[in-house]
């Protein structure tokens, strides 16, 4: 990890250095890290989360902005699958922008990537139809800020999608047993006949370190119907929040967690296979509750809106 120790505790107390540390120590390995690649699996993940919200009417989008863009896994998918034209995305990560327009141009097309802040967009009023962003809000410490940036860059009647925010019970249960998991996995594996499933000590106490530096950007979590009320705040119209993954997401945390906790290369396809099919299974399942289950219990919010 790049960052020292004196940058962390400077961390502490300044949530936008935080993420741009933590972000920008992640670049490099972010993409394997959460699976994230660019072939019909994530493809149809980013189209399924952005029509799950918003529909489909308006495809393709002609110039659209995506906030807290990472690696560019919701931009570059949704392109793929026909939902936006022209991509600019930005971060306040330098490396995780620099990583977006490598992968853009590993698919054979451009994205216009710069390093913003999200709550001072460098972009001119009446730019954009679509702004997008994935797993972004909650590392934002002024989200109704953000929100006014995102309808000022707007055209009149442009729309927003953000989608992976997590809600606040689905945060504590996922929080929960991924941390269940670590202790478990990190301490079976002590035993001198699972040594081969143990990761190196070094590896582990990074992972340590890097959870701590991720708690200071995980700003927040989300009760459905607030994050609807700062979007209307912000001067949102036609607002509307939807939440996914319940089974699907304790399931797949502590999968996760467990695929973190063992050295890479261990589990091999048969374990990367259950655990796509357990997950997809499940968000099937989860797809039929939406309609009986109350929203603040799934794992995922989503929310769009539009500039009047």
């Amino acid at each position: 990890m790049s960052a020292t120790e004196e940058q962390i505790a400077a961390a502490w107390d300044d949530p936008k250095l935080a993420n741009v540390l933590y972000h920008d120590w992640e670049a490099g390995t972010y993409d394997e890290k959460w699976s994230i690649s660019f072939d019909q699996r994530c493809i149809d993940y980013a189209r399924d989360r952005f029509e799950h919200v918003a529909g489909h009417d308006g495809w393709p989008y002609g110039r659209s902005l995506e906030l807290g863009c990472g690696t560019g896994f919701f931009t570059l998918n949704l392109k793929l699958a026909g939902v936006l034209d022209k991509g600019h995305v930005t971060d306040l990560s330098p490396g995780m922008v620099a990583v977006a327009e490598r992968n853009a141009a590993s698919l054979g097309f451009q994205v216009q990537g710069r390093v913003a802040d999200a709550e001072r967009l460098p972009y001119d009023d009446d730019s954009f139809d679509l702004v997008i962003g994935h797993a972004v809000l909650h590392h934002i410490p002024d989200v109704e800020l953000a929100l006014r940036e995102v309808l000022r860059v707007l055209k009149p009647g442009g729309r927003f999608v953000f989608a992976g925010e997590p809600t606040r019970y689905g945060d504590v249960i996922a929080r929960r047993l991924s941390r269940m998991t670590w202790w478990a996995a990190t301490r079976v594996t002590r035993l001198p006949q699972l040594a081969g499933w143990r990761r190196p000590q070094e590896e582990l106490d990074e992972s340590s370190r890097a959870a701590a530096l991720e708690a200071v950007v995980d700003l927040h979590t989300f009760a459905p119907a607030s994050l609807a009320a700062t979007a209307r705040a912000a001067g949102a119209v036609q607002v509307q929040v939807r939440t996914n993954e319940l089974l699907a997401a304790w399931f797949g945390w502590p999968v996760r967690t467990f695929e973190c906790a063992v050295p890479k290369g261990r589990l091999g396809m048969r374990w990367a296979n259950f655990a796509m099919k357990g997950w997809m299974r499940l968000s099937a399942v989860d797809r039929v509750l939406e309609h009986v289950v109350p929203k603040g219990l799934f794992y995922n919010a989503e929310i769009t809106g539009l500039k009047r």
